[in-house]
């Protein structure tokens, strides 16, 4: 690529987009283009053409997607499937008619079949059957997959994909509603230790900024209390005391704490493909047997573990308690990272300075009302 060349990026404001923005911009890439929405809505097959015909971009990148944790997934299903299939479809038939040089799709590590041999290689896609609470996402991804592979089979596009690990950091989804794990913990222990230290004034500060089931931060404080309660944040009878510490919050967070998950910083997943669009090329995919490439770091942490790294990071004192009545998904979902790591590329930021880098993104916005 040239630094003048057009690239579009497709979700150039969420959590992955906003990462791909700022690599190339501080690479020097000065050409790019973006189709904000709501003035383009990329389930529509002629907004997305007409943005194709008139753009004419060289280079894309599909991060546009409908995306949440496991309540999202599994409440939503009909949505997940449905706008997931349109964007991507939409998308990659435009670039296909538009000539588009090179085209990245970015999918997710929940492709992969529920019982899949660990670490997951490219190879075990559609070896077995899906993670039920998530399937609907997961075939939609597929569907992005296969189409990237058929259009190059049948038409020669440079068209391939690459499949990142669990994502987190600046612009990540901290809606508790429809959030992935690490910010739905991250943000809950922040409210818990808000709670602890009776620090209403930040309670009603995240809340203004990220209201829970419609309840804002002008909500009376019983309520407030209630929807705390209800997302796993309370106050306890009896404190917890040490010599140190004493907390009169406890935190619950789903599922048994035992599963086991991969994180990558989104700001290496950028590098990452920054790094794939500059050196490889739709054949180095297909012709050696596989649809795509993993990006992770090739090491997992238990979500009790997690949890700990959370609370270092926020310094919340309390309990955490887990609630086994709530699903836990896979049990261990790991990236074989083998191919990434033979074309000489590997994850520099570690977990814990990551969580630290989006802690403070998270609580500098609350500040600066952004």
């Amino acid at each position: 690529m040239e630094k003048d060349s057009k690239i579009y990026i497709a979700g150039h404001t969420g959590l992955v987009g906003s990462a791909l923005v700022r690599k190339f911009t501080s690479e020097g890439y000065t050409n790019l283009v973006f189709t904000p929405f709501p003035e383009y809505d990329l389930r529509n097959q002629q907004q997305t053409n007409d943005f194709f015909e008139r753009e004419k971009p060289e280079y894309v990148i599909i991060a546009a997607a409908k995306v949440g944790g496991i309540l999202a997934n599994n409440t939503y299903r009909a949505e997940f499937i449905y706008d997931n299939i349109m964007i991507e479809s939409n998308i990659i038939h435009a670039a296909y008619l538009n000539k588009v040089k090179k085209l990245i799709f970015l999918g997710s590590s929940c492709i992969y079949p529920k019982n899949c041999p660990q670490p997951m290689k490219e190879e075990y896609l559609l070896t077995g059957p899906l993670e039920p609470t998530n399937e609907p996402y997961a075939i939609a991804k597929i569907a992005g997959i296969k189409m990237c592979e058929n259009y190059y089979r049948q038409y020669g596009c440079n068209f391939f994909s690459v499949m990142p690990t669990n994502l987190y950091g600046p612009n990540d989804n901290f809606n508790l509603e429809t959030s992935h794990v690490l910010p739905a913990i991250l943000r809950k222990m922040h409210l818990a230790k808000c709670l602890e230290n009776d620090d209403w004034c930040t309670i009603r500060s995240d809340l203004a900024k990220y209201p829970i089931e419609n309840i804002k931060g002008k909500s009376a404080k019983n309520d407030i209390l209630e929807i705390l309660s209800k997302y796993g944040i309370a106050y306890i009878q009896h404190p917890v005391s040490s010599i140190q510490h004493s907390s009169n919050v406890s935190l619950k967070i789903w599922g048994s704490g035992q599963p086991k998950r991969e994180f990558l910083y989104v700001d290496d997943m950028s590098d990452a493909v920054f790094f794939i669009m500059n050196n490889v090329d739709s054949t180095d995919i297909y012709n050696n047997g596989i649809t795509h490439i993993n990006i992770g770091t090739g090491e997992d942490i238990s979500i009790s573990e997690l949890a700990s790294l959370d609370k270092e990071v926020t310094e919340y004192r309390g309990v955490i308690k887990y609630d086994t009545t709530k699903p836990d998904g896979m049990h261990v979902k790991k990236l074989d990272v083998t191919r990434l790591k033979q074309m000489r590329w590997k994850s520099t930021t570690t977990l814990i300075d990551g969580i630290s880098k989006t802690y403070r993104w998270f609580v500098n916005k609350l500040e600066n009302n952004q």
